[in-house]
């Protein structure tokens, strides 16, 4: 790797400690950002020798494999400068930068626009020659269609879009990427991913914790901003996606938008027909007693915030119509589960209804292990030929593979200026305009409630096609 500057703006934050630095700190101890310099600006009047000592104790909690040794080395690859984020504070960083360097925004979302116009003004958006600049934006992108459009035009006053990374983690989860491997080089498997196959995809992300200590920002955010209008959609995005004609960024992200294009717009007659929402009440986690969401800390009286969406997306395209696609998010449900799950049309013939014990799914499984499930239907054992359902699992490592994080994965494709895991504006537009017509629906009446430790709603089984059922949240995706 060339010399390389890596400034980050909102060093001393928590995403920076518990995030970025132990994911940069294990890049180094595999030796492959060794020449890689690390400055971290921030607002406290921080001396350098202090700022080590706070990225030490950051890598000491959350660095597993921390080593006095390792951090002797890694620490003199660190800088840092303070200041406020306007341009004449940010001339400080001038003479620490190199040809090639990367900015980014570890900051809260309403001051992304800010830093990129100071930085902007400072001039170091502009790349010198034989250098490059680059800029790297943490979701959320805005809080409504309106909002993103907004932090855009504040971007591009001084950054072109090819120099805007924006990140979206699911995208550097192991599990993503190899939906993509393992749609596209398995040749068995494109023949059978349409409509005439496969009869529903559902999308599931649940989580048993509940708001922590993160009330400020949820309760204005949701469930719907927070999780499915990016997360959710990137995945639902490449699961849909055609195939690529060629391997390069730009194509797979027109592939993405192409997806999102092609939905059967949501308008406000229809909103109820494709979307849930709901938020928990007291329950039972495991042993213990959990509050309501009204009654967590920092929460505003009388909250009518989501902690549960659900969305119905349908796809006009030759490829998936008739073919729903079930997203769902929520926290404090009964367990920390997350697939990709699709679900196969019964098969045609005259064998013994004793045969047919069930419907075949392949499940892309994203935690609490990464693997792959096929469910198919085996002849049981005995005089009668009678079937059973017989699981087929892959996991998705073995013990001798070296596995890495989703921002060891972004953080390296950012320096090395691959954008095929970044989110192009276009994406993020059209991901807002799809969710509008809810988010303006959602400004009145209130969520259904559920009881913490469950499987979220019971009106979420509106949304689903007769004979189709959630795949349950409390028993890891059983049906």
């Amino acid at each position: 790797m060339a010399a390389t500057t890596l400034v980050i703006l909102g060093a001393s934050g928590d995403l920076t400690k518990r995030l970025l630095m132990p994911a940069l700190y294990r890049l180094h101890t595999l030796g492959l950002t060794r020449d890689l310099r690390i400055v971290g600006y921030a607002m406290e009047p921080w001396s350098r020798e202090y700022f080590e000592r706070h990225i030490q104790k950051a890598l000491q909690s959350f660095a597993p494999d921390y080593t006095p040794a390792q951090w002797n080395r890694f620490r003199r690859q660190l800088d840092y400068v303070g200041g406020e984020l306007h341009a004449d504070h940010l001339l400080a960083l001038k003479d620490k930068l190199s040809p090639a360097t990367l900015f980014y925004l570890a900051l809260p979302p309403p001051l992304f626009g800010v830093a990129a116009k100071a930085l902007g003004e400072a001039g170091f958006a502009k790349p010198p020659r034989n250098g490059w600049r680059r800029l790297v934006v943490e979701k959320p992108f805005g809080t409504d269609l309106a909002s993103a459009q907004a932090l855009r035009q504040d971007m591009h006053a001084h950054w072109k879009e090819e120099q805007i990374l924006r990140i979206d983690h699911f995208l550097g989860k192991e599990t993503t990427q190899n939906l993509m491997v393992f749609r596209f080089a398995n040749r068995f498997i494109e023949p059978i991913w349409n409509a005439q196959h496969i009869a529903q995809v559902q999308i599931t992300y649940a989580e048993t914790l509940g708001v922590e200590k993160r009330a400020a920002y949820y309760d204005k955010a949701g469930a719907l901003r927070d999780m499915l209008q990016n997360h959710l959609m990137q995945l639902f995005s490449l699961t849909a996606m055609a195939p690529l004609a060629e391997w390069d960024p730009e194509v797979l992200r027109n592939h993405k938008v192409e997806v999102l294009r092609s939905v059967v717009p949501i308008t406000s007659e229809t909103v109820d027909a494709h979307a849930v929402r709901g938020q928990y009440r007291a329950g039972q986690m495991g042993r213990k007693k959990v509050p309501g969401y009204r009654n967590e800390p920092g929460i505003v009286r009388g909250s009518c915030t989501e902690t549960f969406a659900a969305l119905r997306l349908e796809i006009d395209n030759w490829r998936w119509r008739g073919v729903p696609f079930y997203l769902r998010s929520g926290k404090r449900l009964a367990s920390n589960y997350s697939e990709i799950a699709v679900q196969f049309r019964e098969v045609p013939g005259a064998l013994p209804k004793a045969v047919h014990a069930g419907n075949n799914w392949m499940i892309f499984r994203i935690r609490p292990t990464e693997q792959m499930d096929l469910l198919v239907t085996a002849k049981r054992p005995g005089l009668e030929l009678a079937g059973r359902p017989v699981v087929l699992t892959a996991p998705y490592a073995n013990s001798v593979d070296r596995e890495f994080s989703a921002y060891e994965q972004l953080l390296t494709d950012a320096i090395d200026g691959d954008r095929t895991h970044f989110l192009r504006f276009d994406e993020v537009e059209w991901a807002w305009r799809l969710l509008t017509p809810v988010q303006e629906a959602w400004q009145s009446g209130a969520p259904d409630f559920y009881a913490a430790g469950s499987d979220g709603p019971a009106t979420q089984k509106r949304l689903l096609d007769a004979g189709h059922v959630w795949r349950s949240i409390a028993r890891n995706g059983e049906v």
